[in-house]
């Protein structure tokens, strides 16, 4: 697979692996399980988590790039309730959610700190 741009920080090398993984994980859910819908909603807040985070980067302002970290803290935790819902109506095994929602919490936690660096420094 050939990687077209290299991102800068870790927390978007973070979510971007973690939006990866959730669309592989997505992908086998539909055509193993042929499970459709909760696969979908996953897949859109997983992937949207560090979308947020790469529109942040190129904020207008400094609450401009607040509220793009806000949405993609949002997402994360989205995320992690349908990561949650999908292995408690027996879709999936725990390991595979297991590793998806740690990647997910280490998202959550690093950009609970970014935003309050951020506005600490309003």
């Amino acid at each position: 697979m050939m990687k077209l741009m290299k991102t800068t920080g870790p927390l978007q090398e973070k979510s971007y692996r973690y939006a990866l993984d959730v669309v592989l994980f997505c992908k086998r859910l539909m055509e193993e399980k042929r499970e459709f819908v909760l696969s979908k909603q996953l897949l859109k807040s997983g992937t949207s988590v560090g979308a947020n985070i790469e529109e942040a980067q190129q904020a207008q302002s400094r609450s401009d790039f607040i509220s793009k970290l806000s949405i993609a803290l949002k997402e994360g935790y989205e995320s992690r309730f349908w990561l949650r819902l999908i292995h408690d109506a027996g879709y999936d095994d725990l390991r595979q959610i297991s590793a998806l929602t740690v990647q997910v919490d280490a998202i959550i936690s690093m950009l609970v700190r970014s935003i309050k660096t951020a506005k600490d420094r309003s």
